[in-house]
C-alpha cells in the first residue's frame, strides 16, 4: 500500500471518533497488529489512520461500547482475520471485572490470535485497563529470578503513580483512583522480595534456582519467571495462554489454587479440564461458526449446558423444518382453486415471517478427529529393562540424579511418571530412549524394539518451510508420493483443507502437534514415550489421544501435567523423587489431593 496520511489528519480523525463516541454514535474501530510468526518474516508496513492501522497478517474490527470509566470490557461487532482467514466474525466480547474466563475452542480456531488482538489493543481499550499477556519467556539477562520479578514490580508502581498524577490533573473525584490507590498500597516495596520468593517457590523454584541469572535458565524456567511477574503486578486484564505448559503437577496445583482468588479479569486458554474446573467462573466458547458464546460456571458446567442447549435446539429445528415442509406441501397442492390459492398465500406469509425472524439453525457439531497409533506385533518381555541404573549429568557418582534403579516396561505397560520439578522425569524418558547413557548400570532393550517419542520440543524439529504433505513425504519416502494417501493420513489428525498445503510455519501450535502425532503413528513404534503430549492440544484432541493410547497394542510411558489424561490412561503411577522411582499406591486424584494439602499461597 502506498497511501500516506498526515499526522494532523490522523489527529483530526481521532478527535472526530472521540466526539462521536461521546455523542453516542457508533464508531467502528478497525486495527491490525503484526504478530511474530515462526518463519521470522515479520516485516510489515504500519499505516496510521486515526483508529485505523493496517498490517498484513492480523486485522480486527469492532466497536468498544463500555462506559468511559468502567472496569468491564465490552466490544461489539468484533471480527478477527489472520492471514486472510476469518477467525471470529461479528461477535461480542464481554469481560466483566471480577470474573475468570476460560477460553475454549478447537485447534486452529484462533484462541491465541484472539488473545494477542486484545492484549495489543487492536480495538482501542481505555488506558486504565492495563493488560498483560503471558505468551513469551522473561528476557535473558544478568538479573536473577527474584530481581527480575522485583524490577517488573517497581516499573508497575511507577506506572500506577504516574496514572494517579494524570487522573488527578483531570478529575480529583475520579472513582478509578480508589482502585489504583489500593493496588499501590498492595505493592508495598518493603514486601517485594518476600512476595517474589513466595510466587517463585510456588512455581517450582528452590533457593538456588532463584539466584540463577535468567540468561542461564532454560526457556521453560524463564516462562515461569514471566508468570511470576504477571501474578505479582496483578493487571486489570490478565491473559494466560496455556500457563501450565511449562509446569509440573505440583506447580499446576499451586497455580490453580492461586488463580481461584484472582479478583480482576482473567482470560485463560488451557487444555486442562481439571485446571479450568478449579479456576473459572465463566467459559467462552469460540465455536465453528466463528462466534464467541458465553456460559456461566466452570468447564464441566459448560459441557453440560452446551449439550442440553444443543439437544433443545435440535428438537426445535426438527419441529420447525417439519412445519415448513407441511406448509410447502399444502402450497404445492393448492392448484388454481381461488379459496385454496388464498390459503396458500396466507401459508406462504407464515414461512416469510419465520425467515424474517430468523430460522432456527441446525446444530453443527465440531468435526471429531480420531487419533490412532498403528498396532504392532507383540514383543516378548523383557522389552525395556533398567538394571541397577545410576545417572549423573556430570558423570560424578557423588552427584547422582538416579541411583540403582530397577524397573521394566513391556508392551502392556501404561505408566505415568509423577514427581516434583527437577526429579528427573524427562531424564528418565531420555534414558529409556537412549538419548542419555547411564553413568552406571545397564538399560536392556529387546533387539527388535522400536521406540517412538513425543517431547515438548517436537514441534521445533518440524521443517517450517514445508507443507505438512511435503514434510511427511520427505520423512517417509518409502510410503509413496500419492497425494490422496497423504491427505487421508494427515486428515485423520485434524489437518484438513488448506492446512495440508500451507507452510507449517502458518499452522497453530496445536496443529503442529497433531502433525507430530501423525508422524509418530506412521513410524510404527512398539513403545511410545510421551513427554507433555497435551501441550497445545484442545480438549477433544486430548480425549482422542487417550482413546488411542488405550487401544494401542504397544506400551506407553507418560509424563504429563494433565491430571485428567493420566486418570484416563495410566494403569501404574511411578513417583520419581530423591533419586528413586517407586510405585505410588493410589489414584492420580489421590496424588493431586496430597499435593493440594501442601500448597502455601
Amino acid at each position: 500500500m502506498s497511501t500516506q496520511v498526515s499526522a494532523s489528519k490522523a489527529k483530526r480523525l481521532a478527535a472526530k471518533a472521540a466526539r462521536d463516541a461521546k455523542s453516542g454514535k457508533s464508531s467502528t474501530k478497525s486495527s491490525a497488529k503484526s504478530t511474530p510468526i515462526p518463519s521470522g518474516n515479520n516485516s510489515t508496513e504500519d499505516l496510521g489512520m486515526g483508529n485505523l492501522n493496517l498490517k498484513v497478517d492480523r486485522t480486527a474490527t469492532g466497536v468498544y461500547s463500555s462506559q468511559e470509566r468502567s472496569r468491564d470490557i465490552k466490544i461489539e461487532s468484533y471480527s478477527l482475520n489472520y492471514f486472510g482467514r476469518v477467525l471470529i466474525e461479528n461477535a461480542t466480547i464481554e469481560l466483566n471485572f471480577g470474573r475468570r474466563y476460560g477460553l475454549v475452542g478447537s485447534n486452529g480456531s484462533g484462541k491465541s490470535t484472539f488473545l494477542h488482538s486484545i492484549a495489543e489493543k487492536d480495538i482501542e481499550i481505555p488506558d486504565h485497563i492495563d493488560t498483560y499477556l503471558l505468551n513469551q519467556e522473561a528476557e535473558p539477562s544478568d538479573m536473577d529470578a527474584v530481581q527480575c520479578v522485583i524490577s517488573s514490580a517497581q516499573k508497575e508502581v511507577a506506572r500506577l503513580e504516574k496514572q494517579v498524577e494524570d487522573l488527578l490533573g483531570e478529575d480529583a473525584d475520579n472513582p478509578l483512583l480508589d482502585d489504583i490507590y489500593e493496588r499501590i498500597e498492595g505493592m508495598d516495596p518493603a514486601t517485594f522480595e518476600v512476595r517474589a520468593c513466595t510466587l517463585l517457590a510456588g512455581l517450582g523454584f528452590n533457593t538456588t534456582q532463584m539466584k540463577k541469572a535468567t540468561k542461564d535458565m532454560s526457556g521453560g524456567w524463564r516462562m515461569r519467571v514471566a508468570l511470576a511477574r504477571a501474578l505479582f503486578i496483578k493487571p486489570t486484564l490478565l491473559l494466560l495462554d496455556e500457563p501450565t505448559n511449562h509446569l509440573d503437577l505440583e506447580a499446576c496445583v499451586w497455580l490453580e489454587e492461586y488463580l481461584k482468588t484472582y479478583d480482576r479479569i482473567l482470560v485463560v486458554v488451557s487444555h486442562s479440564q481439571d485446571f479450568l474446573n478449579g479456576v473459572c467462573t465463566n467459559m467462552m466458547h469460540l465455536n465453528p461458526k466463528r462466534k464467541l458464546i458465553y456460559y456461566g460456571g466452570n468447564y464441566d458446567t459448560f459441557v453440560k449446558t452446551k449439550q442440553e442447549n444443543e439437544i433443545n435446539q435440535a428438537k426445535a429445528y426438527a419441529k420447525q423444518q417439519e412445519e415448513i415442509a407441511h406448509i410447502k406441501k399444502f402450497i404445492a397442492s393448492a392448484g388454481t382453486y381461488a379459496n385454496l390459492v388464498r390459503q396458500a398465500k396466507s401459508k406462504q406469509k407464515i414461512i416469510d415471517k419465520m425467515e424474517a425472524a430468523g430460522l432456527i439453525e441446525k446444530v453443527e457439531n465440531e468435526i471429531q478427529f480420531k487419533f490412532n497409533f498403528t498396532n504392532v506385533q507383540k514383543l516378548p518381555p523383557p522389552v525395556l529393562a533398567f538394571q541397577e541404573v545410576s545417572f549423573s549429568y556430570s558423570g560424578d557418582m557423588k552427584k547422582l540424579l538416579y541411583k540403582d534403579i530397577e524397573l521394566g516396561v513391556d508392551m502392556d505397560s501404561r505408566v505415568a511418571l509423577v514427581g516434583p520439578n527437577g526429579a528427573g522425569k524427562s531424564t528418565l524418558l531420555k534414558l529409556m530412549s537412549g538419548e542419555l547413557v547411564p553413568t552406571n548400570g545397564r538399560v536392556q532393550r529387546h533387539t527388535s524394539l522400536k521406540l517412538g517419542k513425543y517431547s515438548q520440543h517436537s514441534n521445533d524439529q518440524l521443517d517450517m518451510d514445508l507443507s505438512p504433505i511435503d514434510y511427511m513425504r520427505k520423512q517417509f519416502p518409502n510410503e509413496g508420493s500419492d497425494i490422496e494417501f497423504w491427505r487421508k493420513n494427515i486428515g485423520r489428525y485434524g489437518l484438513t483443507g488448506s492446512h495440508q498445503t500451507s507452510p507449517i510455519s502458518h499452522l497453530s501450535d496445536g496443529l503442529k502437534s497433531r502433525l507430530v502425532f501423525a508422524e509418530l503413528a506412521m513410524a510404527r513404534p512398539h513403545i511410545i514415550l510421551l513427554d507433555e503430549p497435551t501441550n497445545h492440544l484442545d480438549m477433544e484432541s486430548i480425549d482422542s489421544l487417550a482413546d488411542a493410547i488405550k487401544a494401542f497394542s504397544g506400551g506407553v510411558v507418560l509424563v504429563s501435567h494433565d491430571f485428567r489424561l493420566i486418570s484416563q490412561v495410566a494403569e501404574q503411577i511411578w513417583s520419581c523423587n530423591n533419586g528413586h522411582v517407586e510405585p505410588f499406591e493410589g489414584s492420580i486424584a489421590e496424588y493431586k489431593e496430597s499435593l493440594r494439602k501442601h500448597v502455601k499461597l
